[in-house]
């Protein structure tokens, strides 16, 4: 018996965590199967790696407050600094790196690994959560933008999206870096005030300017904010930014190309110290679950950070939790059935050994079969079936054994299939 004493254990799970019953089960597969569906037929490979990571691995490279506050990290038994991964992308390019001399350039990768998080559990984030990333390597041209962008629109759309759902935000961390220079941010200033940027949308828009006046001075930060409400106002006036003529291109060709739910925004810096390039985020726009749904970007140093080669690297990674909270909210989530194609009922004396052997042809035919061996009288076994969303249902007896003649139920309609084993095989595989 487990608990202390005659206290039982608690049957909740650890906070901010998840149990997935089989029907849980059955949408999230639903979910890693849209994503896994998609990124391959955009060429993209599978990978995996450890949830286990040196804790370096994070310190110079992500956010400063996932190393800070978030970060779950631990002294392993022989002294080593050890962390559950907050994160895929420094994991993927520490493999990349590894391997450089050996795989094909561009490299095509995706995975949908679990990540931990120590954060305050709410809606749309949660302690664990697992996210599909893809990221495509060794394309340094603005068409590495507009293939991985496009496929984002591309994944919400087979997950049954209308553009009018969703807006694709983008902005560019170099156009940034030329509004800075503009109105002499020092460099030293930048990455606090890219930060600062990056938490924008979770404060009051008076907090947010005294900060900023804090950290660069008021008429520095009068002029910031100025520009970062100019809109695509913004791309037109800085003429002169090489920055702003790769976006404005970004732009059009993706408009072009029929994504026009695509929308410039100046304070989009997203969160990560290594982004160097163009970032997006996908955010849903309905009034009931109005917030980022994923969101990447450029990071063409980061691989660099393990090898003397220098790679360039774009990336997006979706959320199960988040995705799943846009196709709740937008009534997109699919009825999901039980993986059993059909349950068999065994009536009172009858040569279980028998309803075995015929279950096994249903098997060897590729049809998923459940025999109840409960013991439980016949209408209790027919009763079971109300919560198990298994589509068909056949009870057998000695007399169906010795005949062979079957007769099965569609357990919704209560339509009847009558014939050999054959027949209601071929039945089921043509339903």
């Amino acid at each position: 018996m487990f608990g202390i004493g005659d206290k039982k254990i608690s049957t909740e799970s650890y906070k901010g965590v998840r149990d997935f019953y089989p029907q849980d089960q059955a949408v999230q597969d639903y979910i890693f199967g849209m994503m896994s569906k998609v990124a391959r037929s955009w060429g993209y490979d599978e990978y995996g790696a450890s949830v286990l990571e040196p804790l370096s691995l994070y310190k110079s490279k992500t956010s400063e407050e996932i190393v800070k506050e978030q970060i779950y990290s631990f002294t392993d038994r022989g002294g080593r600094e050890v962390a559950l991964r907050p994160e895929m992308t420094p994991t993927l390019a520490r493999m990349i790196a590894g391997k450089i001399q050996e795989l094909p350039s561009p490299i095509r990768w995706y995975s949908i690994p679990n990540l931990f998080r120590y954060e305050k559990p709410q809606r749309g984030r949660l302690r664990e959560h697992w996210q599909l990333n893809v990221d495509l390597f060794g394309v340094s041209s603005s068409l590495a933008e507009i293939e991985i962008i496009s496929m984002a629109a591309d994944l919400m759309k087979k997950f049954g999206a209308k553009e009018k759902d969703f807006q694709i935000k983008i902005s560019s961390r170099p156009l940034l870096d030329d509004v800075f220079k503009k109105i002499n941010i020092a460099e030293d200033k930048r990455q606090f005030v890219y930060r600062l940027i990056d938490k924008k949308e979770k404060m009051s828009s008076g907090d947010f300017r005294h900060s900023l006046i804090a950290l660069i001075g008021e008429k520095r930060a009068e002029e910031l904010l100025e520009n970062l409400y100019y809109g695509e106002g913004l791309l037109s006036m800085m003429t002169q930014s090489q920055a702003a003529k790769d976006l404005n291109k970004i732009i059009e060709t993706l408009r072009e190309s029929g994504i026009s739910n695509l929308v410039f925004t100046p304070s989009l810096t997203r969160g990560f110290d290594y982004y160097t390039g163009t970032v997006f985020e996908v955010f849903d726009i309905d009034k009931e679950n109005p917030r980022a749904i994923f969101g990447g970007g450029r990071y063409d140093d980061l691989v660099g950070a393990f090898t003397n080669q220098s790679v360039p690297a774009i990336g997006f990674g979706m959320g199960d939790v988040t995705i799943h909270d846009f196709l709740e909210t937008h009534k997109l989530l699919p009825k999901i059935n039980s993986t059993t194609d059909i349950y068999i009922c065994i009536a009172p004396n009858t040569e279980v050994s028998g309803v075995y052997k015929l279950a096994e042809v249903f098997r060897e035919n590729g049809i998923n079969v459940a025999v109840d061996i409960s013991g439980k009288k016949l209408g209790d076994q027919l009763k079971s079936l109300d919560k198990r969303d298994i589509p068909f249902v056949m009870t057998i007896g000695s007399e169906e054994l010795k005949s062979k003649n079957f007769v099965m139920r569609n357990t919704e309609t209560r339509e009847e299939k009558k014939g050999n084993i054959d027949e209601i095989i071929n039945f089921i595989k043509n339903v």
